[in-house]
């Protein structure tokens, strides 16, 4: 029907699946009315990438597109259409100002997301302004906490190769250890390691009810992306919104089990997934990872910022390969430099949650799929010492838990 519509083929949809999808979105958006007005008669631009559809829609004035963007949301999601971008446009007011000034065109907006779309058609000359759809993004106090989940903590770091990741499986690890109920969510889409970390590489989640059952990595309730792929080498080659769609599937599409902890470990930087789970998921608190290394530091600090900016408060930093011992002579060297972590920390009033060594037995543990503190080595009091620092300040960051939710 919609000749128009604009197609990104992607390697998992074969050509019959791409034209049963095809045709369901055109049958969905045939029988959606609006003041008994099929919607498709409205619809002036379609794009469909994969699971991500995005629409060009010229609505009746009163119309509420939060509400046909969640409906049609509903309609589409069993066809595989997981993420819907509206980019909308209103009646212009009625004249009558008696200004004579030309107006400038708005630039669409995103009714979903409310970022104007990267898309839009700007004309400066044309006189048949249109307001835009304008939406307050939601806030970390606006968010009801997990019904089951007591505490989540982002581990984050400004920038990649900081051992970010080995971190969060050994910290997690540790909050189990220390008699917690402890789950993880590996959010680093484009790099999720979790699975290999925990050694279950090749388990994948169940399906009950139209919802993942975590994977059980010793003890923990377990999630990745990388569960989800068929091998250690599929890339994961997504734009920004299919990526944070996914993490909000992995999410909210989840029967996590009754947790204390859900340790999500972050991909490196400050993009559209940070920003996604700031604004999305209800964080207690976020731990920063950082090398002492001046770069490392400065990447780091635009991490504390943007915890700062989104009101999710800094639980502390953790200064990951702080010194190195040698194998063979005992000499030990700071060889990324020193007092990076304490900088940092007392820059902005944070506590300093460990130091960690720069040795090849953690990684060499994390790599086997026995982490540190699994193994019960000589580095795992350091991640303990990590954790019990976490849990001297965690509940007075504690949400308050909402028994009465229904997802």
């Amino acid at each position: 029907m919609f000749n128009f519509m604009k197609k990104k083929t992607t390697k998992t949809e074969t050509p019959q699946q791409q034209a049963e999808r095809d045709s369901a979105v055109d049958k969905v958006l045939l029988g959606y009315e609006i003041g008994a007005v099929s919607i498709a008669t409205m619809v002036t631009g379609l794009e469909r990438d994969g699971e991500a559809l995005t629409l060009d829609l010229r609505l009746p004035k009163d119309s509420n597109p939060e509400v046909i963007q969640q409906e049609l949301g509903q309609l589409l999601h069993p066809h595989g259409i997981t993420t819907i971008h509206m980019n909308v446009r209103l009646p212009a007011p009625e004249k009558g100002s008696g200004s004579s000034l030309p107006k400038q065109m708005p630039k669409t907006t995103n009714a979903m997301e409310s970022q104007p779309s990267s898309g839009a058609n700007n004309n400066a000359n044309s006189t048949n302004a249109e307001p835009p759809i304008t939406k307050a993004a939601p806030t970390q106090a606006s968010l009801a906490a997990h019904p089951r989940i007591r505490h989540i903590i982002v581990v984050a770091s400004g920038k990649g190769g900081v051992g970010k990741s080995t971190t969060t499986v050994n910290i997690a690890l540790a909050l189990q250890k220390l008699g917690n109920r402890v789950g993880v969510l590996d959010a680093d889409i484009y790099g999720p390691s979790m699975p290999t970390m925990l050694g279950v590489a090749d388990v994948k989640p169940q399906l009950e009810n139209e919802q993942f059952v975590p994977v059980d990595a010793h003890g923990m309730a377990m999630l990745s992306i990388g569960s989800l792929l068929d091998g250690d080498n599929t890339p994961v080659a997504w734009r920004g919104p299919k990526a944070t769609g996914a993490l909000m599937q992995l999410y909210n599409q989840t029967n996590w089990p009754q947790l204390d902890y859900l340790v999500i470990d972050m991909p490196p930087g400050t993009g559209d997934i940070q920003l996604t789970l700031a604004q999305r998921i209800p964080v207690t608190g976020a731990v920063i990872v950082t090398t002492p290394q001046h770069v490392a530091l400065l990447d780091a600090q635009k991490g504390v910022e943007m915890f700062n900016k989104t009101n999710i408060p800094v639980l502390g930093v953790v200064e990951n390969m702080a010194l190195h011992t040698c194998s063979n002579c005992n000499h030990t060297e700071a060889i990324f430099g020193t007092g990076g972590g304490e900088f940092i920390a007392e820059q902005y009033h944070v506590p300093l949650l460990g130091q960690l060594p720069l040795a090849s037995g953690i990684r060499a543990q994390v790599d086997k799929g026995i982490p540190s503190v699994l193994a019960d080595d000589e580095f795992a009091q350091y991640y303990l010492d990590i954790a019990k620092n976490i849990e001297t300040n965690i509940n007075k960051f504690a949400k308050p838990v909402d028994d009465k939710r229904i997802f």
